[in-house]
């Protein structure tokens, strides 16, 4: 009887994770067919040019970045726009001495141009980069504001194309797409440009055609001087103070432009330990901001249902961590049931409803791989070997991810913990001589451990034993790779090899 109830709340549960799945899936579907809709109606469109260029700040929010600030501000003053009409900030929270290499620096530069450059050093580090971007702000001139984080490598044509974008007067901010400049380093590269280009293809695209909420993404875009103001300037209440600020502009009507057509490349983080902690202030943060938010979107009654919806889905994105990990955790507990017992067939027949979502996802990603690529010459098979490695590894990631979501939601506070940067080109070997400590945690090592050989053992049995329902072997089959993947990436990196 004990059995019997536990076998149904675990199939509860399996079954609310599948549905909240499928129905993300099918949001992405409605996405892309947002995006294609988008192309064929935006084809042919000219940007408009400013007759006046109007008076830019670019800020450049830095902590510890030696190995990457010169490639910045290099990029920086070379960009084509009047110096008359541009200032640059240097907003550096560094404690790690480097403060004087970028002060030496800085000062080369200015002999060098006529550009305002200024070196702003706070006393401490309140409110970490939204802290740093609010001081910054009450000093800026400009009425727009441009920033940049230390990774990217701005072309000089950006600041000049992307500022025509404030046309409208409604428009509170300006979002480009980012490239990556080491996506070739590793297969941990590759999966991150893929999910990149995804969210900024697909998800970007699709929300600003149809008019829904989308989000700055921290970098790469400008801000109107006064919807920044008048939202109530940046709050560090959150780990991501960009989609923060994104819906309580937002939210007082302002709107976000994505300019797909314009692109800034940066650097993709390839250290296990650093792309750790990006993904955990990513899904910590918007689990903060779907707490603060959804309830205000939920009564604003000027907004659609549809706009609600995808709103919805947009700051509940990353709490699918949790159902992913809840059902693949069940899913070896239900897959030895389903081999005792035929009672709950009728089960085992609706769980088919998360292999329709990635059938779903397969087909959108694949359109969207194909539309990135479209320069180059992929194969199917290529596809597949990325789809799979990207399905694997982000199943992997789910543990530590759904801890930093519960963290979010139980109002947890952590500190903001920056993404090292190594000014890394693809096939760049010379990674020794790059010295950055990042926290490692061993917990999640040894769970990781743990979970690929509780995949594994349920492999073993289905392969040996199952007489009935192999229909779990290739999910955990995926969930094996992943957790392997990264546990083995993690003992590199514990045992001083990066690569």
């Amino acid at each position: 009887m004990v059995m019997k109830i536990l076998t149904i709340f675990f199939i509860i549960i399996y079954s609310v994770c599948s549905v909240s799945i499928f129905f993300f899936s099918l949001i992405q579907l409605d996405l892309f067919l947002s995006y294609k809709k988008s192309k064929t109606k935006t084809k042919n469109i000219i940007l408009p040019n400013f007759k006046n260029l109007p008076f830019v700040t670019v800020q450049l929010p830095i902590y510890n970045e030696q190995n990457v600030i010169k490639r910045l501000l290099d990029a920086i003053v070379k960009m084509d726009y009047p110096s008359d009409k541009i200032e640059i900030q240097v907003l550096d929270d560094s404690d790690d001495n480097s403060s004087i290499y970028v002060k030496n620096l800085i000062s080369q530069l200015k002999s060098k141009t006529n550009l305002k450059i200024n070196h702003i050093i706070r006393k401490n580090r309140d409110g970490f980069k939204a802290g740093a971007l609010r001081y910054g702000l009450e000093l800026a001139k400009g009425n727009y504001i441009a920033i940049f984080d230390a990774d990217f490598i701005p072309r000089s044509d950006w600041l000049k194309k992307t500022v025509c974008g404030f046309k409208d007067p409604k428009v509170g901010v300006v979002q480009t797409k980012w490239n990556h400049i080491n996506k070739n380093f590793s297969l941990l590269t590759k999966i991150q440009a893929f999910a990149l280009d995804i969210h900024f293809t697909l998800e970007q695209a699709g929300r600003s055609f149809n008019s829904y909420f989308l989000n700055f993404n921290g970098t790469a875009g400008i801000w109107r001087k006064e919807a920044i103001l008048k939202s109530g300037n940046w709050n560090s209440d959150t780990l991501t103070e960009d989609l923060d600020l994104s819906y309580r502009a937002q939210l007082r009507g302002w709107r976000i432009k994505y300019m797909e057509s314009i692109n800034a490349p940066a650097e993709i983080p390839f250290l296990i330990s650093a792309i750790k902690s990006q993904q955990f202030r990513w899904n910590k943060g918007g689990a903060e901001n779907f707490k603060k938010h959804f309830l205000n979107i939920l009564k604003n009654k000027n907004l659609k249902v549809s706009t609600k919806v995808h709103c919805a889905f947009h700051l509940f994105s990353s709490s699918l961590f949790l159902s992913v990990f809840l059902l693949s955790f069940l899913s070896v507990p239900l897959s030895l049931v389903s081999n005792v017992t035929n009672k709950f067939d009728w089960f085992f027949n609706f769980s088919s409803l998360f292999a329709l979502s990635t059938i779903i996802f397969f087909y959108v990603y694949w359109e969207i791989f194909k539309l990135v690529n479209k320069k180059k010459i992929y194969s199917f098979f290529e596809y597949i070997k990325i789809f799979i490695s990207f399905y694997s590894v982000s199943g992997a990631f789910a543990f530590q991810n759904s801890v930093a979501v519960l963290q979010g939601f139980t109002g947890k506070k952590s500190e903001f913990v920056r993404t090292p940067k190594f000014n890394l080109t693809s096939g760049e070997n010379n990674l020794k001589e790059k010295k950055y400590v990042t926290e490692s945690r061993l917990y999640y090592f040894i769970i990781e451990g743990f979970l690929a050989l509780y995949f594994l053992i349920s492999i073993i049995n289905t392969i040996l034993f199952a007489n009935r329902n192999f229909g779990f072997l290739p999910f955990h089959l995926f969930l094996f790779f992943g957790y392997t993947y990264i546990f083995v990436c993690s003992l590199r990196k514990l045992s001083g090899r990066f690569k």
